[in-house]
């Protein structure tokens, strides 16, 4: 099958590079030249684990190629809008420009019937203005617009493809739906497809992701609480997870939840409720709490270092999570900048996120080559990431000029620390 993929964003990407490897002809639209230059290079433009194998593996059997010519959608079966659908800087609704610019310029290149996925995550009722858009700059295409949300975790998003555990498609269109079911024809594992209405599909996304910041924001509340109550939050969300009605996932304490998802998806739903006059008070009880940790915890390092002359902070961690250069909403990014607001005199270190950082903060902080030189001669070593390597490094290498440790991961034992000589404050212990 033949698909284009407009967008070669963390969705766009691993998608297209995905169908190829199935076996699909892709091509991947992209409106900035120098994205798709350094693509059509082989120079791989974010970091998703085992995706540059699969990208050069594909781009070199001549199944994956990319250009900035939305006229590559003519000879499409499948169509795939994949571009972003960022905060409104007031509002905080999702903007629309990118989605409704795509279907504009697509438009006039149908000359044949295509299904245009919106795999982008979009407002209800997008489905129904992105037909609109087509049918009045292309009154006689035939088409299918369907709702195709991604659930793509950013860092696994190349095993997600390969091994999801749900495809939702929102479509009533019986010609879409064989569409549709050839495209997963293919797939190693036969994924389960749920069709349902376009505009339930559309809701489906957001409510999954604004249950997730509600669950991480409410583990978040637990960890407080156990910190005051002498409890420990591992125990206590080792013994929820077991509750299968609950389940283990996304019950690991943090600075809060970030990302390109979770923060843009939850306030753009609180935004739809309030547009139609629902009331989804978890959601923007998540959103206001989830808003203030990153200020609690920037005074919490303050704090650990009141009264030192001129102290020096080691960040370890500025994506948003482990696994990905990702640093949109990151809040190690955004606990950095309050403490930059306080003059604060930073060393900070990340394995995957050096550069994407370095294009937000700038040289408001200073960057270390590694985990160990960030915290040479520190006051107080700041964990905000949760990468694994972070637990494994000797705690006998760091040379501190206080052995003072805030791991808002838990990724460090604690009673490895202690031996080490360190004082360490975990989250929730």
């Amino acid at each position: 099958m033949k698909i284009a993929i407009i967008g070669t964003g963390y969705v766009g990407l691993p998608t297209g590079v995905g169908f190829s490897e199935l076996g699909h002809e892709v091509v991947c639209i992209d409106k900035v030249a120098e994205k798709i230059a350094d693509l059509n290079a082989g120079k791989i433009t974010l970091f998703e684990e085992s995706l540059e194998e699969l990208f050069n593996k594909n781009r070199a059997n001549g199944r994956l190629s990319f250009t900035t010519e939305m006229h590559a959608v003519a000879n499409a079966d499948f169509i795939i809008i994949a571009v972003g659908t960022p905060p409104h800087p007031i509002t905080k609704e999702a903007d629309m420009k990118y989605v409704y610019a795509a279907a504009e310029e697509l438009a006039p290149h149908l000359s044949r019937y295509a299904v245009i996925a919106n795999k982008s995550t979009v407002p209800v009722g997008t489905g129904d203005k992105v037909a609109e858009i087509i049918k009045s700059k292309n009154p006689s295409a035939d088409f299918d617009v369907i709702s195709m949300p991604e659930f793509l975790r950013e860092g696994f998003a190349v095993h997600d493809f390969f091994h999801n555990d749900r495809v939702v498609i929102g479509t009533d269109s019986q010609k879409a739906k064989k569409v549709v079911e050839e495209l997963y024809r293919v797939y190693p594992e036969r994924p389960n497809i749920l069709y349902v209405e376009r505009r339930s599909a559309e809701l489906i996304k957001y409510a999954s992701n604004a249950f997730l910041a509600i669950k991480i924001h409410y583990i978040n509340e637990i960890a407080d609480f156990c910190e005051k109550a002498g409890a420990n939050v591992r125990e206590v969300a080792m013994g929820m997870g077991l509750d299968s009605r609950i389940g283990s996932k996304f019950l690991n304490p943090g600075p809060g939840y970030g990302g390109s998802c979770l923060p843009k998806d939850t306030n753009a739903l609180a935004c739809m409720a309030r547009s139609v006059g629902a009331n989804l008070s978890l959601v923007e009880s998540a959103i206001v709490g989830n808003d203030t940790r990153k200020s609690k915890i920037a005074m919490r390092i303050l704090t650990s270092v009141k009264g030192i002359a001129n102290p020096k902070i080691a960040i370890w961690g500025l994506a948003f999570k482990g696994g990905t250069d990702d640093v949109r909403e990151s809040p190690a990014i955004q606990i950095i900048e309050e403490l930059v607001s306080k003059n604060a005199n930073i060393f900070a270190f990340d394995p995957k996120a050096m550069k994407t950082a370095h294009m937000v903060l700038g040289k408001s902080i200073k960057y270390a080559a590694s985990a160990v030189e960030a915290a040479d001669g520190a006051d107080v070593l700041v964990i905000l990431t949760e990468w694994a390597d972070f637990g494994s490094i000797p705690l006998e290498k760091l040379n501190m000029r206080r052995k003072n440790i805030i791991d808002m991961r838990n990724v460090i034992n604690a009673s490895v620390a202690a031996a080490a000589g360190f004082y360490y404050e975990g989250i929730g212990q």
